[in-house]
């Protein structure tokens, strides 16, 4: 079972970084919602966690950097969720990467019932075992991953779900227009169907 979960870790953070492929500085960054969530960013914010949970819940300090990048997340409400103009996105990514050894390190010198503390979930939730952080990370990583697609999307029109592997319907693109104008049609009839009360 961990060596399931951890493929399914390793192949999300694939997914994540695939989706920063053939993009300008400006498009990585680009905050493409109200919230601002970018590309770039959730890599970044992906590296921390993966530091936090998969190496000090379970007393495996990280490197000082990843300290001083933990503590600036908190003295700057959400700043691991986009890169500062000077941090370039090989950084960030090299700084993923770095997350991914040091997290399978952990994973593969433990067991999935090996107990750890995250100590900033609530007291009675804090201590955790490897399996449940497992599940948490493939979790966490995956959600992004869909953000990813979407964001990608909207920025180039690129979407799937990882290389070679795009999961998609072989339309062309007058195919899809059609399709998504179909899609339209059919939500604006639904809006008169079912009006919203």
């Amino acid at each position: 079972m961990k060596d399931d979960l951890h493929q399914y870790l390793r192949i999300a953070r694939k997914n994540m970084l695939w989706k920063l492929d053939g993009l300008t500085e400006y498009q990585k960054r680009r905050p493409m919602t109200p919230t601002g969530t970018n590309l770039l960013g959730m890599i970044k914010h992906l590296a921390i966690v993966e530091y936090g949970y998969l190496g000090t819940t379970f007393g495996r300090e990280f490197p000082a950097r990843f300290a001083e990048l933990e503590a600036s997340a908190m003295a700057r409400l959400n700043s691991d969720m986009w890169a500062n103009a000077d941090e370039s996105s090989e950084s960030i990514v090299a700084l993923y990467r770095e997350a991914w050894t040091h997290a399978d390190e952990t994973i593969d010198s433990l067991d999935l019932d090996s107990v750890g503390r995250v100590l900033h979930w609530p007291v009675e939730k804090q201590e955790v075992t490897l399996h449940r952080v497992l599940v948490h990370m493939c979790i966490e990583t995956n959600r992004h991953a869909g953000h990813a697609d979407i964001l990608r999307e909207l920025i180039d029109n690129s979407v799937g779900l990882r290389l070679g592997n795009e999961n998609m319907a072989d339309g062309d693109a007058a195919w899809w227009a059609q399709y998504r104008s179909e899609l339209e049609t059919v939500a604006r009839e639904a809006d008169e169907v079912h009006p919203t009360t």
